[in-house]
């Protein structure tokens, strides 16, 4: 069968070429249709959003945070590894093990080496106050962060400005006001004479240290808590106790776990800056408290033992890379994400 001239037959088009048949018997070719890359496109002179930043953007903050965080770091770790100078303070570079050595073991004059439990002991007096001070603070922010998060939203914003306010005036202003109320002229003091219950010697001694731990690393605890339970629906708790639950099984089984990612932030918050603490054992413990921090500025400052305070400062190091593994550990088995942050 024939086909009259100049009428268009039929043609097929693929995915990538094809070829028809148009008036005339002439063969045309359909343009390709083929699908360009966004990112091909983009190379190709698309301009970039305001949003997006090249890689040498980000040069400055690399070098900013390579230069201050973790230069410092490196030198520390240097320096623990140099030897002391026979005199004054500095280091000299001759590479040494005496440093960690010397945390638990000292030379006498005769040359003999012998276990020194000096050193491992205001270790583990930091070791005590900085867990007495977690638990506190747990045991005080727990029922608060509790109780904040079941408040109204107009009422959360203002309680968190509350528990914000120490946050607003310098440490150093704060300790100071602590030892005026703490010295035998304070407001403590004060209110025993009135009560006829004597005078207290409260200033300048451990139990100042520790309250002075507790108050400024409290909010570091109640923070992280409420904002684990913040964004829980507190009406599944309600079912739980229409279902029959008592207040304890609704507390162990649905409110717990739930604020468990805030009491283990909230718990490295606390116990890493409280195990190095400086000014609260100086300031309201009158030198008396000696702990890891103050031991370190000594050996800095008075003794000029530079190498010795480093090793001090990288055991510290080690113990909060050793937590923060096993804190990852924990998130990844358990499936909760953990973040160390207020």
């Amino acid at each position: 069968m024939s086909r009259a001239p100049g009428t268009a037959g039929t043609g097929t088009v693929g995915s990538g070429t094809g070829t028809g048949t148009g008036t005339g018997g002439e063969r045309t070719t359909p343009p390709a249709d083929r699908t360009v890359p966004v990112n091909v496109a983009r190379r190709r002179g698309e301009p970039k959003r305001p949003s997006q930043l090249g890689w040498f953007a980000t040069l400055p903050a690399l070098l900013v945070g390579l230069l201050f965080t973790v230069g410092p770091l490196v030198i520390i770790v240097v320096f623990s590894f140099m030897s002391r100078p026979p005199a004054g303070g500095g280091i000299v570079y001759e590479f040494t093990l005496e440093p960690y050595v010397g945390f638990l073991f000292q030379n006498d004059f005769l040359g003999n080496t012998a276990f020194d439990p000096r050193y491992l002991s205001v270790f583990t007096e930091s070791l005590w106050q900085a867990t007495v001070t977690t638990v506190v603070c747990l045991v005080l922010s727990f029922p608060l962060a509790l109780w904040m998060a079941t408040r109204p939203a107009k009422l959360q914003s203002i309680l968190v400005l509350i528990v914000t306010i120490p946050f607003w005036t310098n440490l150093l202003v704060r300790t100071y006001a602590w030892m005026l109320i703490l010295n035998d002229n304070g407001v403590v003091n004060s209110a025993a004479g009135a009560l006829g219950l004597g005078e207290f010697s409260l200033l300048y001694t451990p139990f100042a240290s520790q309250l002075g731990l507790i108050y400024t690393f409290l909010p570091f605890m109640v923070l992280p808590i409420y904002s684990a339970l913040a964004g829980f629906d507190f009406r599944l708790a309600e079912a739980a106790y229409d279902l029959g639950a008592k207040k304890f099984t609704v507390m162990r089984r649905i409110i717990l776990p739930i604020s468990v990612p805030g009491i283990v932030s909230g718990t490295l918050l606390v116990f890493m800056p409280a195990f190095g603490s400086y000014v609260q054992p100086v300031l309201l413990g009158g030198g008396k408290v000696l702990l890891i921090g103050n031991l370190i500025a000594a050996q800095f400052g008075d003794a000029r033992n530079w190498p010795f305070g480093a090793a001090l400062s990288v055991i510290i190091l080690v113990m909060l890379m050793i937590t923060l593994i096993a804190i990852a550990f924990y998130s990844r088995k358990s499936g909760r994400k953990v973040e160390i942050s207020l």
